[in-house]
């Protein structure tokens, strides 16, 4: 009886590990070199979740390639969500233990220290339920993503699928939806807002950003000026950028992918140190 107790245990062991490890494996994470599903993991919980409310949500989605979104709000996103997305290998450690340092002095989950890489598994592949099953799903797709993609081409699929709004998805939708214009056309405050907004798009607009936001925006732009990738027109006190009276909490149509840099964007990125100091993080 016992040795039978042993054997049905070691089965369920299994089981298990398999339940855990196994359905990363099964995503086409190859696919996403050439194209963008029709909708993600994020887009059709958005769609269940309206159905259920009794409404009829139209996405609002529209896929460009890199060339075509402003080099300023891929600078901006950059900052603001994943500052040392070219240096890492999908996860951040370092913005991990800090997150985690958060948390234990909040006393609950508040901070996740995602990187770019791990929001574009969630967003695509799992959907935005949280539980320690779906982060070890995000964590082996996250590895999976980063051996088969190119950074260019993983930070080129974020841009195109990130939620901005209620059933706005991508930069280009984004720009059109709040500004009236073709993504490239963004200004710096335009992109540092819209950047701004990324960790709660439900919640905030770039039309009528809250103080937070707005103190948010003044950083991200502040950032971008002593890195020289605006000019003064742009200037932020120094002053205004480092106040502490605002917590700057951070949750963050095919191409070929290339590795070549795009507007100077993957060049001057890793050219630039990430300056913990001068991070949103």
């Amino acid at each position: 009886m016992f040795r039978l107790l042993k054997i049905l245990t070691l089965i369920l062991i299994v089981f298990y590990v398999a339940y855990l490890t196994i359905p990363p494996f099964l995503y086409d994470v190859d696919s996403l070199r050439e194209k963008i599903p029709e909708t993600t993991a994020m887009m059709n919980y958005r769609l269940k979740a309206a159905k259920k409310r009794g409404e009829n949500l139209h996405l609002y989605k529209m896929y460009v390639p890199m060339n075509q979104i402003s080099p300023y709000l891929i600078r901006a996103v950059l900052i603001a969500e994943d500052d040392k997305f070219y240096k890492h290998e999908g996860f951040d450690l370092e913005g991990i233990k800090l997150a985690i340092s958060k948390n234990l002095k909040k006393r609950k989950l508040k901070y996740g220290g995602s990187t770019i890489t791990q929001q574009l598994a969630k967003n695509i592949f799992l959907g935005p339920r949280k539980s320690i099953i779906r982060k070890i799903h995000e964590a082996i797709l996250t590895i999976r993503i980063e051996k088969r993609l190119s950074k260019r081409r993983i930070l080129e699929l974020y841009l195109n699928i990130a939620e901005w709004g209620y059933g706005v998805f991508g930069a280009e939708a984004a720009s059109r939806y709040y500004f009236k214009k073709p993504c490239l056309e963004l200004n710096p405050n335009e992109a540092a807002l819209l950047a701004a907004i990324l960790p709660n798009p439900l919640k905030y607009s770039p039309l009528t950003p809250s103080n937070y936001i707005r103190k948010r925006a003044e950083k991200i732009l502040y950032i971008m000026k002593i890195r020289n990738i605006i000019s003064e027109e742009y200037d932020v006190s120094e002053k205004e950028a480092e106040t502490d009276s605002v917590t700057y909490e951070m949750t963050p149509v095919s191409s070929t992918p290339q590795d070549e840099n795009i507007n100077g964007i993957d060049q001057g990125v890793d050219s630039i140190p990430a300056d913990s100091q001068n991070s949103l993080k």
